[in-house]
Protein backbone atom coordinates (compact mmCIF):
# COMPACT_ATOMS: atom_id res chain seq x y z
CA UNK A 1 0.00 0.00 0.00
CA UNK A 2 1.17 3.44 -1.12
CA UNK A 3 1.45 5.08 2.94
CA UNK A 4 0.45 8.47 1.00
CA UNK A 5 -2.79 7.04 0.65
CA UNK A 6 -3.81 7.76 3.81
CA UNK A 7 -3.77 11.35 3.39
CA UNK A 8 -5.92 14.13 1.91
CA UNK A 9 -3.25 16.52 1.04
CA UNK A 10 0.64 15.83 0.01
CA UNK A 11 3.05 18.39 -0.21
CA UNK A 12 5.88 17.68 -2.73
CA UNK A 13 9.17 19.21 -1.96
CA UNK A 14 11.68 19.07 -4.95
CA UNK A 15 15.41 19.21 -3.30
CA UNK A 16 18.65 19.32 -5.29
CA UNK A 17 21.81 20.21 -2.88
CA UNK A 18 19.58 22.09 -0.58
CA UNK A 19 21.63 20.44 3.03
CA UNK A 20 21.85 23.83 4.71
CA UNK A 21 17.77 23.73 4.64
CA UNK A 22 16.79 20.28 5.24
CA UNK A 23 16.72 20.83 8.91
CA UNK A 24 14.95 24.26 9.01
CA UNK A 25 12.15 22.53 6.10
CA UNK A 26 11.66 20.06 8.53
CA UNK A 27 10.95 22.66 11.68
CA UNK A 28 8.34 24.60 9.44
CA UNK A 29 6.62 21.21 7.67
CA UNK A 30 6.41 19.44 11.34
CA UNK A 31 4.77 22.85 12.64
CA UNK A 32 2.74 23.16 10.03
CA UNK A 33 0.90 19.67 9.58
CA UNK A 34 -1.11 19.53 13.07
CA UNK A 35 -2.68 22.86 11.71
CA UNK A 36 -3.46 21.47 8.02
CA UNK A 37 -6.83 22.10 6.98
CA UNK A 38 -6.77 18.52 5.69
CA UNK A 39 -4.71 15.52 6.74
CA UNK A 40 -1.15 16.41 5.35
CA UNK A 41 2.26 14.46 4.61
CA UNK A 42 5.41 15.09 3.00
CA UNK A 43 6.88 13.70 0.10
CA UNK A 44 10.31 14.99 -0.36
CA UNK A 45 11.89 14.45 -3.84
CA UNK A 46 15.29 14.15 -3.94
CA UNK A 47 16.57 14.83 -7.24
CA UNK A 48 20.12 13.56 -7.45
CA UNK A 49 21.73 15.52 -5.14
CA UNK A 50 25.52 15.56 -4.92
CA UNK A 51 25.49 17.36 -1.42
CA UNK A 52 24.25 16.04 2.38
CA UNK A 53 20.83 16.41 1.29
CA UNK A 54 19.63 12.56 1.15
CA UNK A 55 21.32 11.96 3.44
CA UNK A 56 19.33 14.52 5.85
CA UNK A 57 16.41 13.68 4.50
CA UNK A 58 16.26 10.03 5.29
CA UNK A 59 17.11 11.30 8.67
CA UNK A 60 14.22 13.36 9.00
CA UNK A 61 11.96 11.03 7.83
CA UNK A 62 12.84 8.45 10.49
CA UNK A 63 11.75 10.73 12.82
CA UNK A 64 8.41 12.21 11.60
CA UNK A 65 5.83 9.61 10.85
CA UNK A 66 4.26 11.99 8.42
CA UNK A 67 6.89 12.62 6.42
CA UNK A 68 8.48 10.07 3.17
CA UNK A 69 10.67 10.43 0.50
CA UNK A 70 11.42 9.01 -2.76
CA UNK A 71 14.78 9.84 -4.75
CA UNK A 72 15.75 9.73 -8.56
CA UNK A 73 18.71 7.93 -9.63
CA UNK A 74 20.14 11.52 -11.36
CA UNK A 75 19.25 14.90 -11.47
CA UNK A 76 16.59 14.92 -13.78
CA UNK A 77 15.34 18.96 -12.89
CA UNK A 78 12.44 20.59 -11.48
CA UNK A 79 9.99 19.32 -13.59
CA UNK A 80 10.80 15.85 -13.61
CA UNK A 81 10.96 16.06 -9.61
CA UNK A 82 7.48 17.33 -9.53
CA UNK A 83 5.89 14.69 -12.27
CA UNK A 84 7.99 12.25 -9.82
CA UNK A 85 5.85 13.52 -6.80
CA UNK A 86 2.87 13.41 -8.63
CA UNK A 87 3.02 9.77 -9.49
CA UNK A 88 4.24 8.80 -6.35
CA UNK A 89 1.22 10.19 -4.32
CA UNK A 90 -2.43 8.47 -3.38
CA UNK A 91 -4.04 11.69 -1.61
CA UNK A 92 -7.28 13.42 -3.25
CA UNK A 93 -4.90 17.00 -2.97
CA UNK A 94 -1.13 17.32 -4.19
CA UNK A 95 0.44 20.15 -3.53
CA UNK A 96 4.03 21.67 -3.99
CA UNK A 97 6.80 24.10 -2.59
CA UNK A 98 10.32 24.86 -3.13
CA UNK A 99 13.02 24.02 -0.91
CA UNK A 100 14.54 27.45 0.03
CA UNK A 101 11.64 28.37 2.13
CA UNK A 102 11.23 31.74 0.39
CA UNK A 103 7.50 30.33 0.57
CA UNK A 104 6.09 28.86 3.67
CA UNK A 105 3.90 25.72 4.21
CA UNK A 106 2.07 28.10 6.41
CA UNK A 107 0.39 29.60 3.40
CA UNK A 108 -0.76 26.39 2.15
CA UNK A 109 -4.02 26.71 4.45
CA UNK A 110 -4.84 29.61 2.05
CA UNK A 111 -5.33 27.65 -0.97
CA UNK A 112 -6.47 24.67 0.51
CA UNK A 113 -9.95 26.43 1.77
CA UNK A 114 -10.62 27.05 -1.80
CA UNK A 115 -9.44 23.81 -3.66
CA UNK A 116 -12.75 22.11 -3.38
CA UNK A 117 -14.00 24.46 -5.65
CA UNK A 118 -11.23 24.83 -8.20
CA UNK A 119 -8.94 22.45 -10.05
CA UNK A 120 -5.81 24.34 -9.02
CA UNK A 121 -5.34 27.09 -6.31
CA UNK A 122 -1.68 29.05 -6.82
CA UNK A 123 -0.25 31.58 -5.17
CA UNK A 124 0.74 34.93 -5.89
CA UNK A 125 4.13 36.04 -4.14
CA UNK A 126 3.30 39.75 -2.36
CA UNK A 127 6.05 41.56 -1.96
CA UNK A 128 8.85 39.59 -3.23
CA UNK A 129 11.95 39.42 -0.75
CA UNK A 130 14.11 39.14 -4.28
CA UNK A 131 16.32 41.36 -6.20
CA UNK A 132 15.77 44.02 -8.52
CA UNK A 133 17.29 42.20 -11.41
CA UNK A 134 15.75 39.04 -10.49
CA UNK A 135 12.43 40.76 -10.14
CA UNK A 136 12.64 42.08 -13.43
CA UNK A 137 13.36 38.81 -15.01
CA UNK A 138 10.76 37.66 -13.34
CA UNK A 139 8.77 40.45 -14.83
CA UNK A 140 9.46 40.08 -18.52
CA UNK A 141 8.88 36.12 -18.77
CA UNK A 142 6.11 36.25 -16.66
CA UNK A 143 4.35 38.89 -19.07
CA UNK A 144 6.00 37.30 -22.39
CA UNK A 145 4.29 33.82 -21.21
CA UNK A 146 0.86 35.75 -20.28
CA UNK A 147 0.75 36.78 -23.83
CA UNK A 148 1.77 33.34 -25.57
CA UNK A 149 -0.41 31.22 -23.21
CA UNK A 150 -3.22 33.84 -22.53
CA UNK A 151 -3.66 32.52 -18.92
CA UNK A 152 -4.12 35.61 -17.06
CA UNK A 153 -1.69 34.25 -14.30
CA UNK A 154 0.12 36.82 -12.21
CA UNK A 155 3.00 34.65 -11.09
CA UNK A 156 3.10 31.26 -12.35
CA UNK A 157 6.87 31.23 -10.45
CA UNK A 158 5.32 30.97 -7.16
CA UNK A 159 6.28 27.98 -6.30
CA UNK A 160 2.91 27.57 -3.77
CA UNK A 161 0.29 25.62 -5.72
CA UNK A 162 -2.44 23.33 -4.42
CA UNK A 163 -3.94 21.05 -6.94
CA UNK A 164 -6.66 17.94 -7.42
CA UNK A 165 -4.11 15.27 -8.00
CA UNK A 166 -6.78 13.89 -10.49
CA UNK A 167 -6.68 16.89 -12.66
CA UNK A 168 -2.08 17.15 -11.96
CA UNK A 169 -2.00 13.27 -13.03
CA UNK A 170 -3.46 14.44 -16.64
CA UNK A 171 -1.21 17.19 -17.42
CA UNK A 172 1.71 16.10 -19.98
CA UNK A 173 4.87 16.94 -18.35
CA UNK A 174 8.50 17.67 -19.96
CA UNK A 175 11.01 19.71 -19.40
CA UNK A 176 10.09 22.98 -18.37
CA UNK A 177 6.14 22.54 -18.02
CA UNK A 178 6.11 23.38 -14.41
CA UNK A 179 5.92 27.07 -15.49
CA UNK A 180 3.08 26.06 -17.30
CA UNK A 181 0.85 24.20 -14.66
CA UNK A 182 -2.15 26.94 -14.85
CA UNK A 183 -2.40 27.08 -18.99
CA UNK A 184 -2.57 23.27 -18.98
CA UNK A 185 -4.97 22.85 -16.08
CA UNK A 186 -7.06 25.35 -18.34
CA UNK A 187 -6.67 22.80 -21.74
CA UNK A 188 -8.50 20.19 -19.25
CA UNK A 189 -11.29 22.88 -19.04
CA UNK A 190 -10.52 23.66 -14.81
CA UNK A 191 -11.06 26.82 -13.14
CA UNK A 192 -8.40 28.80 -11.13
CA UNK A 193 -7.68 30.72 -8.32
CA UNK A 194 -4.69 32.72 -7.57
CA UNK A 195 -3.94 33.56 -3.84
CA UNK A 196 -1.75 36.03 -2.18
CA UNK A 197 0.93 34.36 -0.33
CA UNK A 198 4.09 35.52 1.84
CA UNK A 199 7.34 35.57 0.51
CA UNK A 200 10.91 35.55 1.99
CA UNK A 201 14.29 36.27 1.14
CA UNK A 202 16.68 32.64 1.24
CA UNK A 203 18.73 32.53 4.05
CA UNK A 204 20.65 29.47 3.13
CA UNK A 205 21.36 27.35 0.64
CA UNK A 206 22.00 28.78 -3.02
CA UNK A 207 19.63 29.31 -6.05
CA UNK A 208 19.67 27.21 -8.79
CA UNK A 209 18.37 29.64 -11.11
CA UNK A 210 20.09 32.34 -13.49
CA UNK A 211 20.02 34.72 -16.50
CA UNK A 212 19.51 31.04 -18.85
CA UNK A 213 16.61 29.01 -17.13
CA UNK A 214 14.87 32.01 -15.49
CA UNK A 215 14.49 34.24 -18.59
CA UNK A 216 15.87 32.76 -22.25
CA UNK A 217 14.84 28.81 -21.27
CA UNK A 218 11.40 30.21 -20.37
CA UNK A 219 10.54 31.97 -23.60
CA UNK A 220 11.77 28.50 -25.81
CA UNK A 221 9.24 26.98 -23.58
CA UNK A 222 6.35 28.87 -24.63
CA UNK A 223 6.49 28.03 -27.95
CA UNK A 224 6.90 24.59 -27.53
CA UNK A 225 3.12 24.93 -25.10
CA UNK A 226 1.88 26.44 -28.39
CA UNK A 227 2.79 23.83 -30.38
CA UNK A 228 1.13 21.41 -27.27
CA UNK A 229 -1.82 23.50 -27.46
CA UNK A 230 -2.79 22.31 -30.83
CA UNK A 231 -2.05 19.18 -30.40
CA UNK A 232 -3.48 18.43 -26.74
CA UNK A 233 -5.94 15.30 -25.96
CA UNK A 234 -8.46 16.14 -24.06
CA UNK A 235 -11.44 13.73 -22.92
CA UNK A 236 -13.86 12.50 -20.00
CA UNK A 237 -15.12 8.90 -19.88
CA UNK A 238 -18.77 8.99 -19.42
CA UNK A 239 -20.54 5.93 -19.09
CA UNK A 240 -18.61 2.47 -19.04
CA UNK A 241 -19.00 -1.07 -17.86
CA UNK A 242 -15.60 -2.04 -16.58
CA UNK A 243 -15.99 -1.51 -13.17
Amino acid sequence: MNKTDQYEFTIIVPVYNEEDNIYNLETKLSSYLPQALYKTCVLFVNDGSKDNSLKYLKEICQRNADFFFISLTKNSGLSAAIKAGIDSTGSKYVGYMDADLQTTPEDFNLLLKDIDKYNLVMGIRANRKDSPFKKLQSKIANGFRRMMTNDGVKDTGCPLKVLRTENARKIPFFTGMHRFIPALILLQEGTIKQVPVRHFPRTAGKSKYHLWNRLVSPFLDCFAYRWMKKRYINYAIGENNIQ
